[in-house]
């Protein structure tokens, strides 16, 4: 098949797109348009994102994960619990409920990694400038270029990135955060205000059991979810993890404290086996919601990514899902290769293979995401009884790891 692809945005999600669509469709022409100057350090970013095994294992095949590896942490357990509620008086005397999902019971090395914004989106960069070098006729990075705006036009799309340019099909895969979303509409799609704020940095850690290396912590507490992800050592040797701290925006514990009081106030918030907060990074504030497209395909346009769903936090599957978008798409595009190939098939067949791995995700983290807003007596209750049945019934505990690692299908 002939198709020019623009590919609008240089994160994560849309180099990964890029870099599959050079390799799989070898008669494409590729283009890939951001803003960003090519030459900006992206490599200091130092966001935190969680990968499953699934996305470990697709950079693996584009052959960037040895780049990424040295500057990751491998997620080897998750470990969610609840902090117990305090409607009663014996509460304080009950096992906190947990679910611990392993990489050993899964009979997987790992069940994901941590890995930095910036050692993941460096390599991804490097590999596609080295492919546009390698196949400049049909390969093209527009870097420091930003696109204006999509016009559907007769069997394709015009990308006016400062002229306007025809192609036959074009991937947005530059979202944004929720902040600076506008907001979707039915029938358009859905959006919701959480009036939740995530307080994100990197924390420190002291007293752990040696045998927990590896373990991504997730603690529902009344203000909502808090996690802390493994990431590599420091230079001194101490256990270091990303903390995603996720609190009411309306009453807010969290703003007007100080790093040293941020720290103390830590000390009560996650399960004992987290070990001891020691140390604190000076921490960032995003808004959180849900900004989610009805459907990925609107015409010769695709929508993956933050750019077809922006998520809550609380499953940690944001990236991962987009990753899967990027990949059903390439393959249902190589499928419909050929001199009668049927592009528009090919998307028809994407918005329905994607439709229940992205709606199961987005209604089970709006669900979590909501339930810490409802004043219903017994509701954490309820969660936490939940907890404990996953972990005493294997075959869902496994499902649901499975669906961590490799999404819902």
């Amino acid at each position: 098949m002939e198709l020019s692809l623009a590919v609008v945005g240089a994160g994560p999600v849309g180099l990964a797109l890029a870099l599959q669509a050079a390799r799989a469709l070898p008669e494409a022409r590729v283009t890939v348009f951001d803003a960003r100057p090519a030459e900006a350090d992206i490599g200091r970013d130092p966001r935190t994102l969680a990968l499953s095994l699934g996305s470990v294992q697709e950079l693996e095949r584009l052959g960037v994960w040895d780049a990424i590896a040295p500057r990751s942490a491998a997620i080897r357990a998750v470990h969610v619990s609840q902090q117990q509620p305090a409607l009663l008086a014996a509460a304080a005397r009950l096992p906190q409920p947990e679910l611990r999902l392993t990489a050993a019971e899964c009979g997987v090395g790992q069940l994901g990694a941590v890995v930095a914004y910036g050692a993941l989106v460096a390599p991804l960069q490097a590999a596609w400038l080295a492919a546009v070098a390698a196949e400049p006729q049909r390969l093209a990075a527009r870097f420091g270029t930003p696109v204006a705006a999509l016009k559907a036009v007769e069997g394709g799309i015009e990308v006016d990135a400062g002229i306007a340019e025809r192609h036959d099909l074009a991937v947005v895969a530059e979202g944004g955060v929720f902040a600076g979303q506008p907001r979707k509409a039915f029938p358009q799609g859905v959006s919701a205000d959480y009036r939740q704020t995530a307080w994100v940095g990197q924390v420190t850690l002291a007293g752990a059991d040696p045998a927990d290396a590896g373990t991504a912590y997730e603690r529902f507490t009344p203000q909502g979810p808090a996690a802390l992800l493994p990431l590599p050592p420091g230079g001194d040797g101490a256990s270091r993890a990303a903390l995603v701290w996720c609190v009411q925006a309306d009453d807010d514990p969290v703003r007007a404290l100080g790093d040293a009081q941020r720290l103390a106030v830590l000390g009560s918030v996650f399960h004992p086996r987290a070990g001891r907060v020691t140390a604190i990074t000076p921490l960032k504030d995003f808004a959180l919601g849900l900004n989610a497209e009805r459907t990925l395909v609107d015409g010769r346009t695709v929508r993956i990514g933050n750019a077809a769903q922006t998520l809550h936090p609380v499953a940690g599957q944001g990236l991962n899902l987009g990753l899967r978008d990027a990949h059903a798409l390439v393959a249902a595009l190589r499928s419909a290769a050929g001199p009668d190939g049927d592009i528009d098939h090919a998307l028809r067949r994407v918005e329905w293979q994607r439709a229940p791995d992205r709606w199961a995700l987005i209604a089970t983290t709006d669900f979590l995401a909501r339930s810490f807003t409802w004043p219903l007596p017994g509701l954490a209750s309820a969660r936490g009884l939940g907890l404990a049945a996953l972990q005493a019934v294997g075959p869902a505990r496994r499902a649901l790891a499975r669906g961590m690692m490799f999404g819902w299908r």
